[in-house]
């Protein structure tokens, strides 16, 4: 156990011990006092005999607590800890992300000063680089239902490798599962690709589409191909948009910029996170507004 710790054990074991001896000679004065005025003899030397020990419990108790007290902790943050105050968060705490929760580290936050920059007035790859990750899925979402299908998302916590679920009107249950990742630089592989597959097995579902805002590798392109799975990189996505129609265009245009476009979601929680910035230097980040109920965090990223 670090030091800070074991000293902050050892000041609120004492603090508690202290308090607890006060109150019992507190309690025992209390009933030694009744016991003293009551008209038998006997119950009044039982009642003079438990004032003994009084003193030495309060005085014993009041030093373990002024004791403990004076062995606690500075309040400041280390770096690297988590702390109970809602305004620090730890910059690298991936640990306290849920391990059943999918985060994309690529993802999700764009530079504080991309929000001021005007949002783009027609489709161009700086709507993927303004919105947050979860945006993208839902604007993808909004693309397939144009498309006529019905599109179901998850709002947060593990969405089991499936992102949309696509269901028609002449069929039960999905018709096909859409896996999106809102990666502005890291490139898709097979990996990933591999596991949609996984997914569709086990959904009994036939289709699946893969979409990015960055572009897939070749072995990812190859194994969806034999496999079934249809891909849509950036460039196609926005091949696909320009198909619409212009009052479908600005449809998505305008669900894409609404709101608070550029601030992630918690994707454990479903909140929309606040930025952070860690004590003693730390870097700026993204932080759950639910903390300390919700430690997740995410990466603010700078301006290339």
């Amino acid at each position: 156990m670090p030091r800070k710790q074991q000293k902050k054990h050892v000041s609120k074991y004492l603090i508690g011990q202290g308090l607890s001896l006060f109150a019992i000679g507190g309690v025992l004065m209390l009933v030694s006092f009744a016991l003293a005025s009551n008209d038998s003899q006997v119950v009044q030397i039982v009642g003079n005999g438990m004032r003994t020990p009084v003193p030495y419990a309060l005085g014993i108790g009041a030093l373990l607590a002024i004791v403990g007290f004076l062995l606690r902790p500075s309040t400041e943050p280390v770096p690297g800890q988590p702390t109970s105050d809602p305004i620090w968060f730890p910059a690298d705490s991936t640990d306290f992300a849920r391990s059943s929760v999918h985060v994309e580290p690529e993802s999700p936050a764009n530079p504080l000063n991309r929000r001021h920059r005007p949002p783009s007035a027609t489709w161009s790859l700086q709507v993927f680089d303004d919105i947050e990750w979860k945006r993208f899925e839902t604007l993808c979402a909004e693309l397939f239902a144009q498309a006529g299908f019905e599109a179901h998302t998850q709002s947060h916590g593990a969405d089991g490798g499936v992102d949309i679920w696509l269901h028609s009107r002449n069929a039960v249950g999905p018709v096909a599962v859409v896996q999106c990742k809102h990666w502005l630089t890291k490139v898709v592989g097979v990996k990933e690709v591999r596991e949609l597959l996984g997914v569709m097995a086990a959904e009994k579902v036939s289709r699946g589409t893969f979409v990015t805002t960055s572009r897939f590798s070749e072995d990812a392109e190859v194994f969806a191909k034999d496999n079934g799975i249809h891909l849509l990189d950036v460039h196609g996505l926005l091949a696909l948009i320009a198909k619409r129609t212009p009052q479908q265009q600005q449809a998505l245009l305008d669900h894409a910029y609404e709101g608070e476009y550029w601030r992630p979601t918690c994707a454990s929680c479903g909140l929309k996170m606040v930025e952070r910035t860690a004590r003693k230097g730390g870097s700026a980040f993204w932080g759950c507004a639910a903390y300390p109920r919700c430690r997740f965090t995410l990466p603010l990223k700078t301006p290339a």
